[in-house]
């Protein structure tokens, strides 16, 4: 009764040069007569892994969340495909990202619709693990007219333009300067996650991991932009929890809650 259906296809990209499968879980009593706000991952290759099957039935007995569609793209080349698009990190990574963009935005999107047999969705979030919830954040953050609202556990907000031993200072993140040359506040939500054993990286020598500085420093300079913890911006420093499929799992459903309910 509570259980999704799970329907898998393929898209080929021209431009990446790959061929993507996208697995797609609608909600329990789908009807295609009807407009369900879209849930798209990074990273879908990691879905059965985490039992999202599993998860969603929860979500759906216990009505954490109004029904919504889950779509995961699996990825291929990711260290090329996933980042900030426009800017390479200092090993050249993230030459696909524009591309990886357009292809989700383009086809991706679109081809959700028609296997789906909708005409449009409610409303568009995206999210994504690590690289993957850097590459959705970015995403979001320059298609606030396609995504509503982003989901980030464990970003790799690290991403930077220069290794740690040539002169680097926490001005050389990439994302983090993205944010601050953006002149005006995007309308989009964004939620946040990090464990407090996410990592064992110090690299200032703080006490504090650099996964959960470099959110921290990320939510100031998003309310440096306008954005209101608990308004349109939610970050959550999640105790023992870790860069995991599941940590991930655990927190998800909070998400969805949060975005859907």
């Amino acid at each position: 009764m509570f259980n999704p259906t799970i329907l898998t296809f393929e898209l080929v990209s021209k431009s990446l040069l790959s061929t993507y499968k996208i697995h797609i879980y609608l909600p329990p009593q789908f009807d295609a007569k009807l407009s369900y706000p879209l849930m798209l991952l990074n990273d879908g290759q990691d879905l059965e892994a985490m039992d999202m099957k599993t998860i969603l039935t929860d979500i759906y007995k216990h009505q954490l969340s109004k029904p919504f569609i889950l779509a995961g793209i699996e990825a291929q080349n990711r260290l090329q495909t996933y980042g900030v698009a426009g800017c390479l990190d200092f090993k050249g990574r993230g030459s696909l990202a524009t591309e990886y963009t357009d292809f989700v935005i383009k086809d991706v999107l679109p081809s959700i619709l028609k296997v789906c047999g909708l005409t449009k969705f409610s409303e568009r979030v995206i999210g994504g693990f690590s690289l993957g919830g850097l590459s959705a954040f970015d995403m979001a953050w320059v298609q606030p007219e396609t995504f509503s609202k982003v989901m980030v556990c464990s970003g790799a907000f690290w991403w930077r333009k220069k290794e740690l031993n040539e002169g680097y200072t926490d001005a050389d993140r990439i994302m983090h300067n993205k944010v601050l040359e953006t002149p005006h506040k995007p309308p989009l939500k964004i939620w946040l996650q990090c464990g407090t054993l996410d990592e064992k990286e110090d690299r200032n020598l703080n006490g504090i991991i650099d996964s959960i500085d470099d959110m921290r420093d990320l939510v100031k300079t998003l309310q440096e932009k306008g954005f209101k913890e608990n308004v349109d911006l939610f970050s959550k420093e999640m105790i023992g929890g870790k860069h995991s499929l599941e940590t991930y799992g655990i927190v998800f459903p909070y998400f969805v809650h949060w975005a859907f309910n």
